[in-house]
């Protein structure tokens, strides 16, 4: 069931300067999200993709379009429905946002006080969720007494108060550390696979779209330029931006100055196979390039799992009779495609 539905959503902005143009922040953008999936837009920035954000929470309004939540658009509403609206989305920011002059505890119980819960209520939810975010003992602190991993856990927990079905990720995980990132990752992921909760996650990194993504959107200067499955997109980009963006997480084959590097420290032909899980076995390739009597070595690239799913680009240096190098070659590519780099034997 799609939860989430752009339709051909503009969105411009008055021009910077007098007698400017219109910045066009987002243009002519359709886009469905499934309920319970995770969802990762990413582009760089400028790319418009904060904006779709901002149109999916109805902090802005669409120039041109509709935005659907749940088959109802919500672009007309007036703002008393716009608050009930919003008590079923949820936000985490960059900069966490929290309140320093409130304790942990009191800044998850904020929206619930907003909505009117009772005390009960309000110290039994936010008993929960602190217990959910592993923060349980840190409900007197305040935010300065805490490391940035914790503060965005308090963002979450705050975030998931009202027991929203959508969670919007900002750049949730910009500011801080790998390690810290990965558990705010699996944070996330646990609570599509627990609680059901629709997340649409906004990034420029990579990286946090094949951890924790079922599909992928990118933008570039406020259009969606591709779209997709992750491992689809990751595996097989079919856009110049998309292509930059997967290979910062995924080796491409070598060319130019690596591959001349590559060519200087390894003797023979230099090939490289695009392994594919369910299309091309690198079990196969081996035992192509073995039977044929040729010898190998793995020296550039490697196997990604993406989503469960494995791809990644293999680049070997194979020595050996040109002809059996050949037949080798041959019956390899029979099982993976082969991007061919070095014909030198």
């Amino acid at each position: 069931m799609t939860l989430i539905r752009l339709s051909g959503v503009t969105k411009r902005f008055p021009p910077s300067t007098k007698g400017g143009e219109p910045v066009v922040a987002v243009d002519d953008v359709d886009l469905e999200i499934e309920a319970g999936t995770v969802c990762g837009i990413v582009g760089y920035s400028g790319a418009g993709k904060s904006t779709v954000l901002r149109l999916v929470n109805a902090l802005e309004t669409p120039t041109s379009g509709s935005v659907e939540i749940d088959g109802r658009d919500i672009t007309g509403l007036r703002e008393r429905e716009l608050r009930a609206l919003r008590g079923d989305i949820g936000m985490i920011f960059q900069q966490f946002n929290l309140f320093d002059s409130r304790t942990v505890a009191g800044n998850v119980a904020y929206p619930l006080e907003v909505a009117g819960r009772s005390r009960a209520q309000v110290k039994q939810r936010v008993a929960e969720l602190l217990e959910f975010v592993g923060l349980s003992g840190k409900a007197k602190n305040y935010p300065e007494q805490l490391s940035g991993g914790q503060r965005q856990r308090v963002g979450i927990a705050r975030a998931l108060a009202t027991s929203p079905r959508i969670l919007l990720a900002d750049e949730a995980t910009s500011a801080l550390d790998p390690d810290t990132t990965q558990e705010v990752l699996a944070l996330l992921k646990r609570i599509n696979t627990e609680l059901g909760v629709t997340i649409l996650v906004i990034t420029h990194e990579m990286e946090v779209v094949r951890a924790i993504a079922d599909r992928v959107v990118v933008m570039e200067h406020g259009r969606v330029i591709e779209s997709g499955d992750v491992f689809d997109v990751l595996s097989a980009p079919s856009h110049d931006a998309t292509r930059r963006f997967v290979a910062s997480i995924i080796d491409e084959a070598p060319t130019g100055s690596k591959l001349a590097a590559l060519r200087a420290r390894h003797p023979g032909r230099i090939v490289t196979f695009t392994i594919r899980e369910g299309e091309s076995p690198q079990a196969d390739v081996f035992a192509a390039l073995s039977s044929h009597g040729v010898r190998f070595e793995l020296i550039h690239g490697g196997i990604n799992d993406i989503r469960g799913r494995v791809f990644g680009h293999l680049t070997l240096a194979l020595s050996g009779e040109k002809d059996a190098v050949d037949r080798a070659v041959a019956a390899a590519s029979a099982h993976a495609p082969l991007i061919e780099e070095d014909s030198r034997g």
